[in-house]
């Protein structure tokens, strides 16, 4: 569970890092080049995956799924450009969520799409629409008042990017599937840096060749990819699947924690309270999924 715990941490301390790196590298697209390039590389090098011996279907499953993961991150970076990390995130989550509502198809998680779609309405504004009142967060994005309040290019990015997280997870499980160890992982990085490269070049230019943004860059890589998903592969070895995910479900908080500490975004009691909601939705409906023994692990 520490592991776990660590993990998530340090993902969500590099998306705050991310934030202080994206004026030096020139925008969010030339941060997430640099993220998964050298993610990639570190993969590559540790993993040492294999060429030969796989199928059409294998490549073209691995394939997707790193065009899902350079969608999903892309997504996620120009959300965290825009509003605070905090709400980004819980907004991201409600992907996986979504999925695991859809997959377990039980009665017992219409309580939890409800309970959701409670903490949604009140990060939109909801709450002080029914107090008749106002205020709301501080810092970088923030600004009280709901989605209104918000950057709305934020927001979709945001839910834009918890929809390819979704995807994120189907296209893991079946990449999994096909490859052994994380060779799957190290491919479909590798395809995802080839496809942003281009993009982070048009943004960033030659920024992306300064030696204090490229170390940043890779400070980022390392803590949102490379050190995460080593920590997470050990966890699992030893952590039910069960407990893995419900402790993913956290991932709303930490980041939220991280941005306070480290962008210095400040929450308003009725975004805090919005989080607990779309975190306990979460978790229920993982427990509800993995009670019929098919559960998604999402990350």
């Amino acid at each position: 569970m520490g592991l776990v715990l660590v993990g998530g941490i340090s993902v969500q301390f590099g998306g705050a890092l991310s934030v202080l790196v994206m004026p030096r590298a020139g925008g969010a697209l030339g941060v997430v080049t640099l993220r998964l390039v050298v993610a990639a590389l570190v993969l590559l090098v540790v993993c040492r995956p294999r060429l030969r011996g796989h199928s059409r279907a294998d490549w073209g499953t691995v394939v997707v799924f790193g065009v899902t993961m350079a969608a999903m991150n892309g997504l996620f970076y120009q959300s965290v450009a825009r509003i605070p990390l905090g709400l980004a995130v819980t907004l991201e989550v409600l992907g996986p969520l979504v999925l695991s509502v859809l997959a377990s198809r039980r009665a017992v998680n219409l309580v939890w799409a409800g309970l959701a779609l409670c903490g949604v309405f009140l990060l939109g504004g909801g709450g002080e629409l029914l107090l008749g009142g106002g205020g709301g967060s501080e810092g970088r994005g923030g600004g009280g008042g709901g989605f209104g309040a918000l950057d709305p290019l934020g927001v979709a990015f945001a839910l834009s990017a918890g929809a390819m997280w979704a995807a994120y997870i189907v296209f893991s499980a079946r990449t999994g599937r096909r490859f052994p160890q994380a060779d799957g992982l190290a491919l479909a990085m590798a395809v995802a840096a080839v496809l942003f490269l281009p993009l982070g070049v048009v943004e960033s230019g030659t920024r992306l060749l300064d030696p204090t943004t490229v170390a940043l860059g890779a400070a980022v890589a390392m803590l949102s990819s490379v050190l995460p998903y080593t920590l997470e592969l050990v966890a699992l070895r030893r952590l039910p699947a069960s407990t893995f995910a419900v402790l993913m479900s956290l991932e709303p908080a930490l980041a939220a924690t991280a941005g306070f500490l480290i962008l210095d975004q400040a929450l308003s009691a009725m975004e805090t309270l919005a989080i607990a909601l779309v975190i306990g939705a979460s978790m229920g409906a993982v427990r509800t999924q993995v009670g019929r023994g098919k559960a998604d692990v999402p990350g």
